[in-house]
């Protein structure tokens, strides 16, 4: 076997170890994720997360609707506008905020359920989500047509700008 065959089996074999490894779940680094509550007995009931929906009588569903209502622009995203999760949330607070108005967003990547009822309210299932003045209007990609085109500036022209 030449040298440079030698040298490039060497190489590719490193490289397919490398790949492996990236591809190792990460529980063999140390990290582990829970979706479920500790029945530790130590665990103090403090600390437990709490749904303060369980026994409100108040449903998701009621809680989009009422979002809806009260909030002149009402944004279902991933993440926070202040810290965004996705390209296309980025996109959308991006060009909401142009327009200084109050902005009013829930993170659907923290509940589930939260996004399937968004989901339901909407019949449309990609996030994000916006509505103004109670209207469903789309993803950010419509968001950002409106806004190009001059609609959103129309639409959005009542709304008071925040203090």
């Amino acid at each position: 076997m030449s040298m440079a065959a030698s040298f490039s089996s060497i190489l590719l074999k490193g490289i397919a170890s490398r790949s492996r490894s990236l591809t190792t779940p990460l529980t063999n680094y140390g990290i582990r994720y829970f979706s479920t509550v500790s029945n530790d007995p130590d665990t103090h009931d403090d600390f437990k997360p709490a749904n303060k929906l369980e026994n409100s009588g108040i449903s998701l569903s009621d809680v989009v609707e009422q979002d809806v209502k009260e909030n002149p622009v009402m944004l279902y995203m991933k993440g926070v506008p202040d810290f965004p999760q996705c390209g296309f949330s980025s996109l959308a607070v991006r060009v909401l905020k142009q327009y200084d108005v109050p902005l009013s967003a829930r993170n659907i990547l923290e509940d589930p359920e939260l996004k399937s009822a968004v989901k339901a309210f909407s019949h449309w299932p990609t996030f994000p989500q916006i509505f103004i003045k109670g209207e469903f209007i789309g993803g950010s990609d419509i968001i950002l047509n409106m806004h190009q085109n001059g609609e959103l500036k129309e639409k959005l022209k009542d709304i008071t700008s925040k203090q």
